[in-house]
């Protein structure tokens, strides 16, 4: 009975000492830094629309080996072979050398030859059998999809992996290569 009639007490001593507390004045007891500024820096740009690059070679099998490299690889200190020509396993950064960040695509699209491939995003196995002759989903289709899926699809959870940076124009060519290669 003694605990109880302290705990109460102590409840009400803790509400009596809060309600005394303006709130407003509380925020002069810590540092509140501009939640604006921080969110901003984080902000995706807007959905932009790409064209396919006159100089993507989507016959090239230099493009298509680094397409597959990069659609099967997460970053280049996991990568789990060695990189074809013209792919880098690191970047400097802020004056850091960092892994370069891959696709990772196999994690949510199956295709020939994936070792676990995800069942979250569209089937890409067989994708040139499927859709090459629709003209629906053409080269330009999958360069957009891989470059900026926003555009077709607002709520996509797609990486956006041009507008942001994370791939170049070539890197996105070699992907669009790969997934439209016969395999």
């Amino acid at each position: 009975m003694q605990k109880k009639v302290k705990f109460i007490a102590c409840t009400a001593l803790l509400i009596t000492a809060l309600t005394a507390v303006n709130a407003s004045d509380l925020t002069q007891t810590y540092e509140m830094p501009d939640a604006t500024k921080i969110l901003e820096k984080d902000l995706l740009k807007p959905p932009a629309t790409y064209t396919l690059p006159k100089s993507c070679n989507l016959n090239d099998t230099a493009s298509i080996a680094r397409g597959k490299y990069i659609f099967h690889n997460l970053n280049g200190d996991q990568a789990k072979e060695t990189p074809p020509e013209g792919i880098v396993k690191s970047i400097e950064k802020d004056g850091k050398k960092e892994p370069k960040q891959y696709g990772n695509c196999v994690a949510c699209h199956n295709i020939e030859g994936a070792v676990g491939g995800g069942n979250i995003g569209p089937d890409l196995s067989n994708y040139k059998t499927y859709f090459i002759d629709t003209k629906i989903r053409d080269a330009q289709f999958v360069y957009q999809k891989i470059a900026d899926p926003r555009i077709d699809n607002p709520a996509t959870h797609m990486t956006v992996n041009l507008t942001t940076g994370l791939f170049n124009e070539q890197e996105i060519c070699d992907l669009t290569a790969y997934v439209m290669s016969k395999k």
